[in-house]
């Protein structure tokens, strides 16, 4: 609490002033007439073309795109609305940071994937962004083609986003917005068909076991408890925001100020988030216009209660500590609220948690939350960055842009004393006092600074630009953490040190642990750019790139990298010269980079903090044979590790016909990974069998396109159809040490985590039993590992975009956004449990689907016997998880002008209503088809939510 009254106080401190200053600054209307603006774009470092003249395949997303929906990041508001981003959500806990966010298919096997994002100029570590108000982004630029993304170097080889928050325009009057929006979020539906009480019953009795085959048909029938375990563990919840913002100019000044508030709450009772941002923007510049400054500082702090599964997979398939598997396993016939705590259903069933029906319960106590099992997560971030710039000539600009980003975590975890684990946990070990608490602290320091000197000339029909760059990256990471086992009921508060019990030497109980990390990673580059244009027809640009990383031995520290891009504006030669052809550029580009983050970062991870022992011999301390105590090697020191290389080649059309009616792009590229980082055999004699290094080479190559066609633009009525999307083919070129066994292979000119499953054909009419392709083409009842095939499936969608519409009547509003992912493959391993009469056997609920199990009177069917032996390794559950979601639909009125004039205290004020995640079409049957992985077991789905909000402009 603290903390967020020093960030209330901090940011109206700085709006205040904000407001004060405006008073004594004279404001002009702008003279710029609208048509003479020309589309600009953002390549990064302070670069910026007109559209006609860019070289590169890029995608800008304005803030109309972002703003007012219901997400904590924005990244899961860019999904469906650029070509060749594969946004996937793995989680919908609030503030969650499982977004995975993949530009032109995934370019490594264990590096790092993820794009590089640049907010105002200064690179961020991490890609959850959950402190970020997507109500200050103006807009967000993509870079996707070597051509845009090689001035960034080693950072850049998966892609960039260049994230520009808002700004003030000078000679503006002063000018008071807020923002406003609450809503409702609700659970999906699965299409498991999980039985109810009496189906569940009917089950037991079917197959003689338990609770069922004691009872008769008419108990069955009159049974009197039907609990619906998805309305116990999980809840509509309430999102809401607010934002309040000012922006004003004056000949020299402007100001972007805001404050913002957003509160999700989460499906699971007790996981939440809260989030409190300030962000001040001040741009000016000099009388002469010569020297030009920037200084944006942004504050937040966020709060979250989140289920254990998040940060800890490990508890994935647990269901007395996972609702989100426990929910439909739960027995329906066993009713819900017995307990009131953890002591009363310890005092109830002691130790057996194990018993048919008695993990509902568990879990139920689980979900008490700050009573039971608690997890506090905190995250203050501050973005501070200063650019200059001055003009020593009128063709020479010298420029600086410095930037920190910090974050500061704390986490306060684990179990209360009086929890019924805590309980069973003591009790088992013969111990008076259970419960544990672990506290965290992180922080974290990203400074970059980039110093460059600018040149550009025009002579004649040619213009000439020059860029020589300087940039220095600096990371400080410490963290610390501490736990104590065994707490005081009476005396224990979360978070306060109060109530942990002495440790007992003696009995070797009660010890506590810490532990502390502290890393310091850096980078270094010089680079220079040219960009020449001729006549506006031909214009050619390059980059050439030096960077140094901290990660690599003396000798591989450096790497050099290179770009080169032309266009030929058709539309300017005279045999172009059609009266419906308002733009026509030919594009293409090739470029090589370095991907020196060679692992792959987790959830809330800077990659750049990763690896750095890699090129060093360690050694550890364990026991050996005999558990004879002992040194052993833990790692092999690999002093020739480098860099991935990708190189990138890139065509593009781009195109406005129609008096810009209809305009958009297609881009074809290839995009190849050479030197992966992987393994390479070893010598037993070292006592690993294999490091890691480089080798080995994949492939990814695809298109994208957008469309974009303003069917009416007239003042009062506008309707305007839009549509992306994009195919990309993952193949691995080569490899040394293949997976050629298990369910996913890796392997010589197949594609990536390829599917390798056994042919699944049915159940056998005579006796029930499931039915499989063998290796030999026979029908056998046998799943065996010889009898694997390659499927060419993996689970990485080969097609993505979105599309929809923008229509506006009279005032009236409605946008309509579509996104959709096609053509890859999960595994439900969720519905493997749902299907498999096993787990009805051991207590646990299980799909009605196996109503319809075959028996001699019931044989076409395609449910096997209850008693049929199944296998884990065939295709029967790999089902095409494509899909189309109704991403967002928005339907707004603006009230008219007429109701406003210059003494009115509100200028405009426009009403909306909106759903997202409204609808989704899929195959799939679980409650989210979203997210890149393997299995869905325990992913907290993406809510459905509905919300009703306002803008008042003052």
């Amino acid at each position: 609490m603290n903390v967020k009254l020093r960030v209330v106080g901090a940011g109206a401190l700085f709006f205040l002033y904000s407001l004060t200053n405006a008073q004594t600054t004279k404001a002009k209307t702008d003279t710029a007439d609208a048509k003479d603006i020309e589309e600009v774009v953002v390549l990064g470092y302070n670069r910026t073309l007109t559209k006609p003249k860019d070289v590169s395949a890029n995608t800008t997303v304005t803030s109309e795109v972002l703003e007012n929906r219901p997400n904590v990041s924005f990244l899961s508001s860019l999904q469906g609305s650029a070509p060749g981003v594969t946004i996937a959500s793995n989680s919908g806990s609030p503030g969650s940071a499982k977004i995975d966010m993949v530009i032109r298919g995934i370019s490594s096997i264990g590096a790092d994937t993820e794009p590089l994002v640049v907010i105002d100029g200064v690179p961020t570590g991490a890609v959850q962004f959950r402190n970020l108000n997507a109500e200050d982004i103006e807009s967000i630029s993509i870079l996707r083609d070597a051509a845009a993304t090689s001035i960034y170097g080693n950072r850049g080889a998966n892609g960039v986003l260049l994230v520009k928050t808002k700004g003030g325009r000078f000679n503006s009057k002063l000018r008071l917005s807020y923002t406003t929006m609450t809503g409702i979020s609700i659970m999906p539906k699965n299409k498991y068909n999980i039985a109810n009480a009496k189906e569940l019953l009917q089950l037991q009795k079917n197959n003689g076991v338990l609770l069922g085959n004691t009872l008769t048909q008419d108990q069955i029938a009159n049974y009197p408890v039907n609990t619906n375990w998805e309305d116990v563990f999980f809840k509509a919840d309430v999102i809401q925001q607010h934002n309040l913002s000012t922006t004003f100019g004056g000949e020299n000044t402007t100001v972007y100020s805001s404050i913002g508030y957003l509160e999700q709450g989460g499906l699971v009772p007790n996981t939440n988030f809260n989030r409190f941002t300030f962000r001040n923007n001040i741009t000016g510049r000099s009388n002469d216009k010569r020297f030009n400054y920037t200084a944006i500082v942004g504050l937040a702090y966020s709060k979250r209660r989140q289920l254990n599964q998040e940060t800890n997979s490990g508890i994935n398939g647990n269901v007395v500590q996972n609702p989100l598997l426990g929910s439909f396993l739960a027995l329906p016939y066993v009713a819900s609220g017995q307990y009131s705590s953890g002591r009363d259903l310890f005092n109830a069933i002691g130790t057996n948690s194990a018993a048919p029906g008695n993990f509902a319960y568990v879990l139920e106590d689980v979900l008490r939350g700050d009573q039971s099992v608690f997890g506090r997560f905190n995250e203050t971030s501050i973005f501070a960055s200063a650019n200059t710039s001055y003009k020593v000539t009128d063709e020479i600009t010298i420029n600086n842009r410095t930037g920190a980003d910090v974050k500061i975590g704390n986490s306060v975890a684990g179990r209360h004393p009086n929890a019924y684990l805590s309980l069973v946990v003591a009790a088992n070990a013969n111990q008076e006092y259970g419960g544990s608490e672990t506290i965290r602290d992180t922080r974290e320091l990203n400074f970059t600074s980039v110093t460059s000197a600018n040149y550009n000339k025009v002579f004649g029909d040619h213009t000439l630009g020059l860029g020589a760059y300087f940039e220095y990256n600096k990371i400080h990471y410490l963290a610390n953490s501490q736990t104590q086992n065994g707490l005081d009921p009476k005396t224990f508060a979360i978070g306060q040190g109060t109530g942990y019990i002495a440790p007992d030497f003696t009995r070797d109980i009660y010890i506590p642990s810490v532990s502390a990390d502290k890393i310091t990673a850096g980078a270094l580059a010089y680079f220079a750019t040219v960009d020449y244009d001729y006549a506006d027809k031909y214009g050619v640009s390059g980059t050439i790139r030096r960077d140094g990383n901290y990660r690599f031995a003396p000798g591989n520290k450096w790497g050099t990298f290179w770009s080169v891009g032309g266009r030929w504006n058709i539309d300017k030669e005279n045999f172009m010269k059609l009266p419906f052809i308002d733009m026509l550029k030919l594009r293409a580009s090739y470029g090589t980079q370095g991907n020196a983050n060679v692992i792959g970062a987790g959830d809330d991870t800077n990659a750049m903090l990763l690896g750095y022992n890699i090129v060093r011999d360690l050694n550890a301390v364990g026991n050996g044979y005999n558990n004879t105590p002992g040194v052993f090697v833990s790692n092999i020191a690999n002093p020739f590790l480098q860099w991935e290389e990708i190189t990138q080649t890139n065509f593009g059309l781009d195109f406005k016909v129609l008096n810009n009616k209809i305009e958009g792009n297609v881009d074809v590229y290839r995009k190849d990974t050479d030197m992966l980082y992987y393994n390479i055999p070893s010598s037993a004699i070292t006592s690993q069998y294999q490091y890691r290094g480089n080798y080995g080479s994949l492939q990814n190559q695809g298109v994208e396109a957008v469309l974009r066609y303003n069917v009416i633009n007239k003042p009062d009525a506008k309707f305007t159809l839009f549509a992306n999307g994009s195919y990309n083919d993952i193949k691995i070129t080569k490899l040394l040490i293949p997976v050629s066994t298990g369910s996913l292979l890796l392997e010589e000119g197949g594609t990536l985590n390829e599917w390798n499953l056994v042919p699944y054909l049915g159940v056998n009419p005579h006796n029930g039993n499931e039915l499989y392709l063998d290796s030999n083409g026979n029908v056998s009842e046998q799943a065996l590992d010889k009898d694997r095939r390659k499927t060419g499936k993996n689970y990485f969608p080969k097609y993505q975009g979105g599309f929809g519409f923008n229509s506006m009547y009279h005032g009236f509003s409605l946008d309509v956004l579509f996104s959709f992912h096609a053509k890859f493959w999960r595994s439900d391993n969720q519905l493997t449990w749902a299907l498999n009469p096993a787990y009805m056997r051991s207590g646990y609920n299980v799909s009605a689907d196996l109503l319809n199990a075959w028996t001699p009177t019931n044989q076409e069917t395609d449910i096997p016997a209850l008693n049929a032996p199944t296998s884990a390794i065939s295709d029967r559950l790999l089902f095409d998880a494509s899909y189309l979601r109704l991403k967002n639909i928005t339907l707004g009125y603006s009230v008219p002008k007429k109701f406003f004039n210059e003494n009115s205290l509100l200028k405009s004020a426009k009403i909306f209503i909106q759903a997202e995640n409204m609808m989704t079409w899929s195959k799939w049957r679980g409650y989210d088809p979203e997210g890149l992985g393997t299995f869905p077991l325990s992913v907290y789905p993406n809510p459905r939510t509905f919300s009703l909000g306002a803008n008042l402009d003052f």
